[in-house]
C-alpha cells in the first residue's frame, strides 16, 4: 500500500495532468455510483459511463487548467490572493463547470432540448454549489500543493458528483430534494418489518 501510494506521489510530480485529471474522473464516476445505490435500483453502468466521459473530456481538464491560470494570474497563498482565486472561482468556473455537466449529460443521453435540465436547474445547482465550493476553494488554495489541487478538487468533486448527479437524474438542483429524498428514504427502511 505504501509502495503504491509513493508512485502515485511520483506519478503526480512528473507527470501532473494526466494523473489529475483520472484521479478527478474516477472520484467523479465514483459519486454517480453512490447515488445510484443510495437511491436503491440496480446499477446503471451507462448513466456511470457518461458522468465519467463529461469527467474526463471536460471537467478535469477544465479544472486542471482553470486552476492553473488562477495561480498565474493570482500567485500565491496570502489572504488577498485566496479569497480573489475563491471569489474568480464561483463566479466564472462554477457556472461554466454546471453548465457544462447538464449540456453535456443531455447531449450523452441524446435528450431532444439539451438545454432543458440546465435552465431548469442551473440557479438551484449554482446556489447549492455557493454553499459548498467556497469552503473547498478555500482550503484548496490556502493548503494544498499545486500539483495536487485537481485531485483534491475530485476527492471533495465526490460529494458534489453525488449530489449533482441526483439532481440531474431525479432532483431539482437543490440540496433540500437532495436531503428530502435521502430523509424519505432512510425513515421508509427504519419503518419496515424485519424479514422472517
Amino acid at each position: 500500500m505504501a509502495g503504491g501510494w509513493r508512485s502515485l506521489l511520483r506519478a503526480a510530480r512528473r507527470y501532473p495532468w494526466p494523473t489529475n485529471v483520472l484521479l478527478y474522473a474516477a472520484l467523479f464516476s465514483a459519486g454517480d455510483a453512490l447515488q445510484q445505490r443510495l437511491r436503491g435500483g440496480p446499477a446503471d453502468w451507462q448513466q456511470t459511463r457518461r458522468v465519467a466521459t463529461v469527467a474526463v473530456t471536460f471537467h478535469a481538464n477544465f479544472n486542471y487548467v482553470w486552476l492553473r491560470v488562477l495561480e498565474r494570474a493570482l500567485p500565491g497563498r496570502a489572504p488577498r490572493a485566496v479569497l480573489a482565486k475563491v471569489l474568480c472561482d464561483q463566479a466564472i468556473g462554477g457556472p461554466v463547470a454546471v453548465s457544462a455537466f447538464y449540456a453535456g449529460m443531455s447531449i450523452l443521453q441524446e435528450k431532444d432540448d439539451i438545454f432543458l435540465d440546465l435552465k431548469q436547474k442551473f440557479w438551484n445547482t449554482y446556489k447549492s454549489g455557493l454553499m459548498y465550493w467556497p469552503f473547498v476553494q478555500l482550503t484548496n488554495f490556502s493548503l494544498v500543493p499545486t500539483h495536487w489541487r485537481t485531485a483534491y478538487t475530485g476527492l471533495c468533486g465526490f460529494l458534489w458528483a453525488t449530489f449533482l448527479c441526483f439532481s440531474q437524474q431525479s432532483g431539482d438542483g437543490t440540496f433540500k430534494s437532495a436531503f428530502s429524498f435521502l430523509h424519505v428514504k432512510g425513515a421508509g427502511a427504519v419503518e419496515r418489518p424485519p424479514k422472517k
